[in-house]
C-alpha cells in the first residue's frame, strides 16, 4: 500500500540559533567597534574567513597541503579589478554587487586549467607541485606589467554608474555590509558543501584514499572536483579584498608568503574543525594589524605561538574549545578554573620576562641610534644595562619554574575529570 504521508526531519535548533547569531554579529560588528580602523579590520576578517574556509576545504577536509592558494586568490583580484576598471569605462556593464561573483569565476577557471594536473598526485608530491605552480605564476606577475601592474600593482575606483539601488559602495560601512553578505552566503554555502555526498567522499579519500578506489572512485577526480570549488571561493575572497583596497600589488598577492600566511592561520584556528578556519582569519587580521603596530618581533612571537600549537594544540585553537565544551557538557570545567588562573598568570609572566629579552635584543639590533633605553609596557629598560637583563630574565624563570607546578597540577585534574568522564559514558551505554 503506497504511504499517503510525508515524514520531515526535525529543526535542528542548536544549528539554527548559530547561524542567527553569526549573521546578527556580523551585523551589530561595525556599530560595537566604530572606529575607522576597527571597520577596516572587520572588512579584513570578513573576505579573510572566506578565503582560510576555501583553502581549508583543501587542507582540513581534504587531506591537500596546498602552498599555492594565493594564486587563486591573487588572481581572482586581478580579474576583478581590471573588471571594475572596464565597468567604469561603460565596456562591461555589471555592478560592483556582482564583482565578486566574477571574481570567484576566475577563480575557478585558474582552479580548473591548475587544479587538473595538481590534483595528479596527493601528498607531498601535490604539495610540492602547487608550490612550483605559485612561484611560476609569481615570477609571471612580473615578467607581464601589462596585466599585474608591474611593483605598482593595479588601482581602481569602485564607485562608478549608479549604484546598486543607491547605494555607491563609497563609504567604508557600505563595502563591510556588501563584505558581510557574501562571507555569511560563502559560509553557509561551504558548510553545505560538508554535507553533500562529494563532500563526505572528499573526507573518505582524506582519510583512506585506497579503500576509497576499491569502491570504484576515482579518487583524482574527488581532489579535483573539491579543488575546483576551493578555486571559486579564493576568487571570490580575493575579489572581495580588491573591492575593499581598491589595488592590488603585483607579485605580492600570488607569492608564497601569502599563500603560507594562509595555511598558517587556518591551522591554528584548527583545520580539523568547520569553524577553526575562522578563528584563524580572525587572528590573522590582530596579528598583522595590531601586533605588527605593537613590536617589529612580531613574526618571532608568531613562529613561537605556532611551534608550541604544534607541540601541544595541534588540532588548534578551535581544538582546545570543543575539549572544554565537552568538560562543560559533563560538569567537569568549574574544578579547573583555578588551575586555568594559575596557568594563565604564570605563562603571562614568564612571556613577559621573554619578550623584554627580546625587545631589548631588537632594541639594540635596530634602534641603536636613538640610545638605549626602550619603554616596554610602561617600563623603562635599559637595553645596555645588567640590571635590566638580570630582572627580566628573573621573571622568566620565575614564570617558567611556577608555570611548571601549575601544569603538573592541571594533568592531574585533567586526566581524573576525563577518567570520570569515560566512566560515566560507559554507564550510559550499559544502560
Amino acid at each position: 500500500m503506497t504511504a499517503t504521508h510525508y515524514r520531515f526531519k526535525p529543526w535542528n535548533v542548536g544549528r539554527f540559533l548559530v547561524w542567527t547569531l553569526f549573521a546578527l554579529l556580523l551585523i551589530a560588528a561595525p556599530h560595537v567597534f566604530t572606529s575607522s580602523l576597527a571597520l577596516t579590520m572587520l572588512s579584513q576578517m570578513g573576505y579573510l574567513i572566506i578565503i582560510c574556509l576555501s583553502y581549508n576545504m583543501l587542507l582540513g577536509q581534504g587531506g591537500m597541503l596546498s602552498f599555492g592558494h594565493a594564486v587563486y586568490t591573487g588572481l581572482g583580484s586581478f580579474i576583478t579589478i581590471h573588471a571594475i576598471n572596464m565597468a567604469g569605462r561603460g565596456e562591461f556593464p555589471v555592478p560592483l554587487v556582482f564583482m565578486p561573483v566574477v571574481g570567484g569565476l576566475a577563480g575557478l577557471f585558474f582552479a580548473v586549467l591548475l587544479g587538473y594536473v595538481t590534483t595528479k598526485k596527493s601528498g607531498t608530491t601535490f604539495a610540492m607541485i602547487t608550490l612550483g605552480i605559485g612561484e611560476l605564476i609569481a615570477a609571471m606577475a612580473l615578467m607581464f606589467p601589462e596585466f599585474f601592474g608591474g611593483e605598482g600593482g593595479v588601482t581602481t575606483d569602485r564607485v562608478y554608474g549608479r549604484g546598486f539601488l543607491g547605494i555607491t559602495f563609497g563609504p567604508g560601512i557600505e563595502v563591510y555590509y556588501l563584505i558581510a553578505a557574501y562571507c555569511f552566503i560563502c559560509t553557509a554555502a561551504m558548510f553545505a558543501f560538508t554535507g553533500t555526498p562529494l563532500g563526505r567522499m572528499l573526507n573518505a579519500v582524506r582519510d583512506n584514499p585506497e579503500r576509497v578506489e576499491f569502491m570504484g572512485y576515482d579518487t583524482q577526480q574527488v581532489r579535483y572536483r573539491a579543488f575546483c570549488i576551493a578555486g571559486f571561493f579564493a576568487g571570490v575572497g580575493g575579489a572581495l579584498a580588491a573591492i575593499n583596497f581598491e589595488i592590488v600589488t603585483g607579485a605580492d598577492s600570488v607569492s608564497m608568503v601569502r599563500s603560507g600566511g594562509y595555511l598558517l592561520f587556518t591551522f591554528l584556528g584548527g583545520a580539523t574543525f568547520f569553524f577553526g578556519p575562522i578563528i584563524g582569519a580572525v587572528l590573522l587580521v590582530l596579528a598583522s594589524v595590531l601586533l605588527s603596530e605593537l613590536s617589529k618581533a612580531w613574526l618571532l612571537y608568531l613562529g613561537l605561538v605556532f611551534l608550541f600549537m604544534v607541540m601541544y594544540a595541534p588540532g588548534g585553537v578551535a581544538s582546545l574549545i570543543m575539549m572544554n565544551l565537552r568538560l562543560a557538557q559533563y560538569g567537569k570545567l568549574g574544578r579547573l578554573w583555578v588551575s586555568y588562573l594559575g596557568l594563565a598568570g604564570t605563562g603571562l609572566t614568564a612571556l613577559l620576562g621573554a619578550a623584554a629579552m627580546v625587545e631589548m635584543t631588537y632594541h639594540l639590533q635596530l634602534n641603536a641610534a636613538l640610545g638605549p633605553v626602550l619603554n616596554f609596557l610602561g617600563a623603562s629598560l635599559d637595553a645596555r644595562g645588567l640590571t635590566s637583563w638580570f630582572g627580566a630574565g628573573f621573571v622568566l624563570l620565575t614564570g617558567l619554574g611556577l608555570f611548571e607546578l601549575c601544569r603538573r597540577e592541571f594533568l592531574r585534574q585533567w586526566g581524573e575529570a576525563q577518567e570520570e568522564i569515560e566512566h560515566e559514558i560507559k554507564r550510559q551505554e550499559a544502560l
